[in-house]
């Protein structure tokens, strides 16, 4: 049943499905733009069944060893006096047995687990598609049994299946920028978030990193030019409060700024021949779900079974694996627009009200118990999908 496919997307998604499919005896080849691992990055959580697929891959220990320990969330106005204050956890709306780490760290551990059986090709991508023929930028050419697109919410490899982004990725009217700054506040892992009205700041400190993150979400700014992406954030950020003009100094000269719109990816088919997507490239519920990473571990883990189930016949196992796979990525989803209500506020009046409220709630002897329920919806939909067992068909330890 030896089937050769191709992943488009070195990212956790690709990674993790470049596992399964070489356990259950295919040969994947993973090709990723970046001309190496990325390392580093914002940090994401795994939760609800994911936690079982990173259980299963073998990585979930080292991956809480790895975790970014981040103790205390703080909530501060414009002069830098704080609101409220909560444990990292419950600020970050964690339960105890969820993961938190950075992004590159997670990469890191998926990729040592395959990168002496999986054929990597950095600095590559997907240049056209032609059924199972793939020409690459380099001027190769190539024949594979299946290909996979985890190249995320702009993803190439969907272009060239399906169509043009623009039937696909639906703008939920906000930006979102994140990068690496001097700790110049020196957190110790600690998480500070400054609101206004259309504008949420927040700057967090990790184990192990001497430097800070900061991320920027904001309303989609009207009449700025984003072509410059540091000229439009500075601009939609002018006259802000609190450390934001320091922040926004330091954001002219970070070399990794990742700057784009809060999107979801909505596809009637997430597969077309032997092509399939997976992860963001498919079903992206954006950053303000909370809940990328694991939708792209569990649909990895889901789309090489099934497929392994279907004995590699690609059309059972694309549609076995879309059934399972449609109804919890969906549930998810509708997790990001709500979640971003919650976390950029339109008005003056929406600021003050909320802050009022974290001043209250975070006094109160139960606050943890109420700001678990707050959470509620988010962790029941991290657990809204039964994992299949899938050991009786690997091929390989």
């Amino acid at each position: 049943m030896t089937k050769t496919v191709l992943i488009s997307g070195a990212g956790v998604a690709g990674l993790t499905l470049a596992y399964w499919l070489r356990r259950h005896g295919f040969r994947p080849t993973v090709v990723e733009r970046a001309p190496a691992l990325r390392d580093g990055g914002y940090k994401v959580d795994i939760r609800g069944a994911a936690l079982e697929v990173a259980r299963r891959t073998g990585i979930l220990e080292r991956a809480r060893e790895l975790r970014t320990d981040v103790r205390s969330g703080a909530v501060v106005d414009r002069t830098g006096k704080r609101v409220a204050s909560m444990n990292g956890d419950t600020f970050g709306g964690r339960e105890e047995h969820d993961a938190e780490l950075l992004r590159g760290d997670l990469t890191r551990l998926l990729f040592d687990l395959t990168r002496d059986e999986v054929d990597y090709r950095f600095g590559d991508a997907i240049a056209a598609l032609d059924g199972t023929s793939v020409t690459f930028e380099s001027g190769r050419t190539e024949t594979f049994d299946l290909i996979v697109g985890a190249d995320g919410v702009h993803s190439r490899t969907r272009e060239l299946a399906f169509g043009p982004e623009s039937g696909f990725v639906h703008d939920m009217g906000h930006r979102v920028a994140i990068c690496t700054v001097p700790n110049h506040l020196g957190l110790d892992r600690e998480e500070v978030t400054y609101v206004s009205p259309g504008r949420t700041t927040l700057v967090y400190s990790t184990a192990g990193q001497s430097t800070a993150k900061a991320m920027f979400l904001f309303t989609e700014p009207a009449g700025i030019d984003e072509s410059d992406p540091r000229r439009a954030l500075r601009e939609a950020y002018a006259g802000q409060g609190w450390e934001v003009p320091r922040l926004l100094d330091a954001v002219t000269e970070a070399p990794d700024l990742y700057y784009d719109r809060l999107a979801q990816v909505r596809m009637d088919s997430w597969s077309a021949g032997p092509v399939a997507l997976l992860g963001d490239a498919a079903h992206c519920a954006s950053p303000a779900s909370g809940q990328g990473t694991s939708l792209a571990l569990v649909g990895a883990y889901l789309l090489a079974g099934e497929l392994a189930a279907a004995g590699g016949d690609h059309r059972a196992g694309f549609a076995a694996y879309e059934s399972r796979m449609r109804q919890f990525a969906e549930r998810n989803q509708r997790l990001g627009p709500a979640n971003i209500k919650r976390m950029v506020l339109r008005s003056a009046g929406q600021v003050r009200m909320s802050m009022v409220m974290l001043a209250v709630l975070s006094r109160l002897p139960g606050r943890d118990r109420m700001m678990a329920a707050m959470m509620a919806p988010l962790h029941q939909a991290a657990n809204a999908i039964d994992l299949p067992d899938y050991s009786a068909l690997a091929q390989h330890p």
